[in-house]
């Protein structure tokens, strides 16, 4: 989507200017990949107008192929309007009717995601239509039958569509994934209940490792039967809060992808996170390999 924020915290209200850049889970993660040296794809549709085209631009110039991106000429890109005003962050969606809801099963590149060595959805996109969810869910069946991993973040989005709705289609997909990823706030809502013996039940039924960030001040690790906790890389100072989960989930599969354990891989993420908080905007602080090898240290994480 394109992003557009007032300055200096103000209200948009109030606000006589706008800065533009541009967001989206998704994008966020491939943009953070490529940094840390994936070879990564992003599958997306976009209007063909000049928000489109610089998304387009921007993703291309970070080393993301876009050669699966439809730009369409009937359907305009989705667009977000963020503001932080006194310690309160709001946002603002405008992506009814945009050119990523209209994506279709059938525009899926099949030989393309057979090819990969992991594939990576979101929540986000299932919520924007039913035949975004059909999109989605076919993307997932085509990697399950050829082999290829799954990583699924929620991203659960109350203002994109009903709880009841979400439940259905999210914990569905997290029956078929190799790797959850939600926040523990995202999982209370999914499962109606803040007690943690009921939810680990549910998540010790599904297949796939599970990472549940904002677990206190750490980041917990489930992986047939076993729990390790890890704690948060701290951050020196704290901008924007926006960015940070896809931040963290593209550490941590970068983490996977170079042969990490999956707790190591979680502390690579939580290294990804706590860099991006730092400065304002949803992934321009996303690091490279070199900044974040830089931060590796003996940090101790607990096993129970």
């Amino acid at each position: 989507m394109a992003l557009f924020m007032p300055q200096e915290h103000k209200s948009i209200e109030r606000a006589a200017q706008l800065e533009q850049s541009f967001g989206g889970a998704e994008s966020n993660v491939a943009i953070g990949l490529a940094r840390l040296g994936a070879s990564v794809g992003w599958f997306g549709a976009l209007g063909n107008d000049p928000f489109g085209r610089l998304i387009l631009k921007a993703l291309r110039g970070e080393g993301v192929d876009v050669s699966r991106v439809r730009l369409s000429d009937e359907a305009t890109t989705g667009m977000m309007f963020r503001e932080h005003v006194a310690g309160r962050l709001a946002v603002h969606y405008y992506r009814k009717h945009s050119a990523a809801s209209r994506m279709q099963p059938e525009e899926l590149d099949e030989d393309y995601i057979r090819g990969a060595k992991l594939l990576h959805v979101t929540g986000i996109t299932t919520a924007l239509s039913d035949n975004c969810r059909k999109t989605v869910r076919r993307a997932v069946d085509i990697a399950k039958h050829a082999g290829v991993p799954v990583s699924f973040d929620p991203n659960l989005r109350l203002k994109l569509w009903s709880i009841e709705e979400a439940r259905e289609t999210l914990l569905d997909l997290a029956e078929d994934v190799d790797y959850f990823l939600p926040g523990w706030d995202e999982l209370k809502l999914l499962y109606d209940t803040d007690d943690f013996n009921v939810i680990r039940g549910k998540l010790n039924s599904l297949k796939a490792i599970t990472v549940i960030k904002g677990m206190g001040d750490a980041t917990l690790v489930m992986e047939q039967g076993k729990e390790t906790s890890v704690p948060f890389y701290p951050a020196e100072t704290v901008v924007d809060t926006v960015g940070a989960g896809d931040g963290f989930c593209a550490g941590f599969l970068a983490g996977v992808r170079n042969g990490m354990t999956p707790v190591e891989a979680v502390r690579l993420g939580s290294i990804a996170g706590s860099l991006v908080v730092q400065m304002r905007g949803d992934w321009e602080a996303l690091p490279d390999w070199d900044v974040v090898e830089q931060r590796m240290s003996a940090k101790a994480w607990v096993e129970r």
